[in-house]
């Protein structure tokens, strides 16, 4: 395939990609409203099985948690909050959790998954 092919298809995919995942969203939309409205997290419709998980993931505040560390050296582990990075030096006890109290907050996500029985 020449490359003017291979730069159109690439095109075409990276359309049909955000058409795709434009109908996902609504659709993802649709069915945890309409989970939240009945009060159902787990629930069966005809041959398939709806899961609605809510996870709680932590976001850092670049201001709050570079003023948090002991070290401004650390800064230089990361250009922006890492969560996995953070974790590391928190587990390995290089910072504490209480240092970054003020630093983090929780944000709940909804996740959808669907099976098919």
């Amino acid at each position: 395939m020449e490359l003017e092919n291979k730069v159109r298809r690439y095109y075409q995919l990276k359309q049909k990609q955000k058409e795709i995942e434009g109908e996902l969203t609504d659709l993802r939309n649709d069915i945890t409203a309409h989970c939240a409205q009945q009060g159902v997290a787990d629930w069966e419709i005809g041959s398939y099985r709806v899961k609605v998980v809510q996870q709680h993931r932590k976001e850092y505040d670049h201001t709050k948690l570079y003023d948090s560390l002991p070290d401004p050296q650390l800064w230089r582990l990361f250009s922006k909050p890492d969560t996995s990075k953070i974790a590391s030096l928190l587990k390995l006890k290089v910072i504490a959790e209480e240092q970054l109290k003020d630093a983090v907050s929780l944000k709940t996500v909804t996740l959808l998954q669907v099976d098919k029985k």
